[in-house]
């Protein structure tokens, strides 16, 4: 009942985006670590499976590699969907035989795309041409896959949920939008991100450096 893509780009970040019919699907489905990678756990979810893949992946292991490794450790991935990515080096996607649904995934260069319980196969397609053609922040590039897919078909049924993250050097995701139960979540998802992103850097500095910190701008913080 998801649909998502993760990503890289050229200066180190990582990051996904996600959106479903069920409520709070970033919850359970988005997992990344910085400088070790990103995975999406979808489709039946299981979200211990994000940390696990992410530890094998720090210890060395390719996606592919770490994703075999999850094969061999557990004996529901039939029933699972699972996208991994590392900073470098090609990413991987798994559809079990019991995925929900049309499913389907794309992988490239810098993203993996995958979904299922889809409108169409064309779906991840879609949304990985969108990214490669989307410049400027990584957020706005995966923001843009994600209407694209929904332009295209996205679920069969309405979405209710959604989420983005992007992590990068300040040792934790700078950008962490969730958008739980609505009516149009990626619309609302758009909204956050117009306002999160002027102060996303402000919030990092807050963050490191408290005594150069900028001002909130909000009473009692004049």
């Amino acid at each position: 009942m998801t649909f998502s893509i993760i990503a890289r780009d050229a200066d180190g970040a990582l990051g996904m985006a996600v959106s479903s019919s069920s409520p709070a699907v970033a919850a359970r489905c988005l997992h990344l670590r910085g400088g070790v990678g990103v995975v999406a756990s979808q489709n039946i979810t299981d979200p211990r499976f994000g940390p696990y893949l992410l530890d094998l992946l720090a210890d060395g292991l390719s996606p592919a590699e770490a994703v075999t490794r999850l094969q061999a450790d557990d004996d529901t991935l039939d029933y699972r969907q699972i996208s991994v990515l590392a900073p470098s080096g090609a990413g991987t996607a798994h559809s079990g035989r019991h995925t929900l649904g049309t499913y389907a995934s794309s992988v490239g260069a810098d993203a993996v795309v995958a979904g299922n319980m889809l409108a169409a196969t064309s779906v991840p397609d879609a949304m990985l041409a969108e990214f490669g053609d989307t410049g400027g922040e990584l957020e706005t590039r995966l923001l843009a896959a994600m209407q694209a897919g929904l332009g295209a078909g996205g679920e069969a049924g309405p979405v209710h949920s959604a989420g983005l993250a992007v992590i990068r050097g300040a040792g934790w995701a700078e950008t962490d939008l969730r958008v739980d139960w609505s009516e149009d979540p990626l619309g609302d998802l758009e909204m956050l991100l117009e306002t999160w992103l002027p102060q996303r850097d402000d919030y990092v500095t807050r963050g490191k450096d408290p005594a150069s910190s900028p001002s909130y701008g909000v009473p009692g913080d004049e």
